[in-house]
């Protein structure tokens, strides 16, 4: 192990954990960007570097940042700066590798700058691939919703038998300031609670909800006579979440749905909601943080905190290049503090940059250690490949799984003692990652044992296949030596027209209760989120470690 392929945990930790860059030792402003045009920049550690861009009032502008692919290179982020600040009106991208795009909507006429900042040496690319004027976005049409909230039906109620609406918008905006959005309501038949997602605004146009409990970027409606946009939604026990609002979402004129792509123009956490979901991230601003809702009685997640006297592991991370498969990607190696005197069983995820730092997975296995609830044990975190590597490798991929099994397993057997046997031998992730450890067991059952899938999306299929494709394999396949633990969320239901991932992760788990296959099938109140699978990882891995 050499010094500059490992260090201890921490010492190369995702860009929202280390130090801020140095002071910019250079800034340089360039001529005005054009659309389809693409500037391409070399920054040295440290450097600024701006590029002018003159807008109108409600212009929506939509761009694509480029940036290198070694994974052990941090790339530039950028920032939007209104005319005559030097304040940063928005952040656009956080620090990171690989192509990035990215929408805004600006609010004044003026010359705007986009500014690239660089903790380390490095080239970018920054293009404006559209501009759009307020004049050529489509009127919204008004929406409308049910008034199911008790509160707000006696908001409504007060001002319609004449209340003064000044005095009443006061008392209420005054309440909520005071206990917190969104305004959560327990319903009278127990079954959970009534959520009213909130947004204040007397000039707005429009509010969507992005995430929370509908995939399907729900409208808010205006309350008449008032400020107040508002988005009720019955939701049950246990609920935990994160979402955004986006106000003002532009229109775009070319087809009926054209508007989700430019939901994250405006999009951003919840300015009436104390709980943001990166309390701890300098580097995220409002449009790159969102909140969190989580109801008092979400499923405890007593793991995730590092406790006094548990002894720590250590976490080594190194630049790793597949033959097989052409690129390079990170991998990190977690060895328990605790003294190993067989070969440790293996955890495998998928999604290792998350797996890392958004789950503290290690902290996880530390506390699960420490407690006797799993025993000793060691694990791989597998990153991404650069660019769009993620969806061509993760989606049930045999080159990808032979390259997991010939190059990068047999590089962390040669750094620690690990076993042999695949039934110590677990493989997991999320999403895309959960469909990747399911496959990756089906294709090598004689290296992986167990699957742990959290929110699998197992209505994925080749081009030109029915649905549910590793589904059917596994159906049509004599039984093999696997163990399952698989998990999703109430809320992760499609679009229409679309597979619903709850109801896919249910027919895998009926298939494989057909078959025979051990399983633990789990659902939670949550979406398709990483605050609910860091609450729930630990259940997985004791069920498949501690059995």
């Amino acid at each position: 192990m050499t010094g500059r392929e490992f260090g201890r945990r921490g010492m190369l930790a995702m860009p929202w954990l280390l130090p801020a860059a140095a002071p910019a030792v250079a800034q340089g402003i360039a001529a005005a960007l054009q659309v389809g045009e693409t500037a391409t920049l070399r920054l040295e550690a440290g450097e600024r570097r701006e590029l002018l861009l003159p807008l109108q009032a409600g212009d929506y502008v939509a761009g694509l940042l480029t940036r290198g692919t070694d994974p052990l290179v941090e790339g530039p982020g950028l920032d939007l700066l209104a005319p005559g600040s030097e304040a940063p009106l928005r952040r656009l991208a956080i620090p990171g590798g690989g192509p990035l795009s990215f929408q805004f909507v600006a609010p004044a006429e003026g010359a705007y700058r986009l500014r690239l900042f660089a903790g380390a040496a490095a080239e970018a690319g920054l293009g404006i691939t559209r501009i759009l004027p307020r004049a050529q976005q489509v009127a919204p049409d008004p929406a409308l919703a049910p008034l199911d909230s008790p509160r707000l039906q006696a908001l409504r109620q007060a001002l319609r038998d004449g209340a003064d609406a000044a005095s009443e918008m006061t008392r209420f905006w005054a309440e909520i300031a005071r206990q917190g959005a969104p305004l959560i309501e327990k319903r009278a038949d127990g079954q959970g609670a009534w959520v009213s997602f909130l947004w204040r605004g007397a000039a707005t146009r429009n509010v969507r909800l992005s995430g929370g409990p509908s995939r399907d970027l729900p409208p808010l409606a205006r309350m008449p006579g008032t400020d107040l946009w508002f988005l009720t939604v019955a939701v049950p026990p246990g609920t935990r979440l994160t979402y955004q609002l986006a106000p003002d979402v532009p229109e775009l004129p070319e087809e009926a749905e054209a508007w989700r792509g430019a939901v994250p123009a405006t999009a951003q956490a919840d300015p009436l909601n104390p709980h943001p979901w990166w309390p701890a991230d300098p580097r995220r601003d409002r449009y790159t943080s969102s909140s969190v809702l989580e109801l008092e009685d979400a499923p405890a997640s007593p793991w995730l905190a590092r406790r006094p006297g548990v002894a720590e592991g250590q976490v080594w991370r190194r630049r790793f290049t597949s033959p097989t498969l052409g690129n390079t990607r990170l991998l990190a190696l977690y060895s328990p503090a605790a003294a190993a005197q067989a070969p440790l069983p293996l955890l495998v995820m998928f999604d290792g940059d998350a797996y890392l730092d958004i789950v503290p997975t290690p902290t996880i296995l530390d506390n699960l250690i420490a407690a006797g609830e799993i025993p000793p044990v060691a694990a791989l975190f597998v990153g991404n490949g650069p660019g769009d590597a993620r969806d061509r490798e993760l989606p049930p991929n045999p080159r990808f799984a032979a390259a997991l099994v010939e190059e990068m397993l047999p590089w962390a057997r040669a750094q620690l003692r690990l076993t042999e046997n695949p039934a110590q031998v677990v493989i997991g992730g999320a999403s895309y990652g959960g469909i990747a450890a399911a496959f990756a067991a089906f294709r090598h059952p004689e290296v992986f044992g167990n699957v742990l899938s959290q929110s699998g999306s197992y209505g994925w299929s080749p081009e030109g296949a029915p649905p549910e494709w590793l589904i059917e394999h596994y159906a049509s396949s004599a039984r093999l030596p696997l163990r399952f633990y698989l998990e999703a969320g109430s809320f992760e239901r499609g679009r229409p027209g679309r597979v619903s991932l709850v109801d896919s992760n249910r027919h895998m788990a009926m298939v494989l209760r057909a078959r025979g296959y051990p399983l633990t099938h789990r659902e939670w109140a949550s979406g398709h989120d990483y605050i609910a699978w860091r609450a729930t990882l630990a259940l997985g891995l004791q069920t498949l470690f501690r059995a």
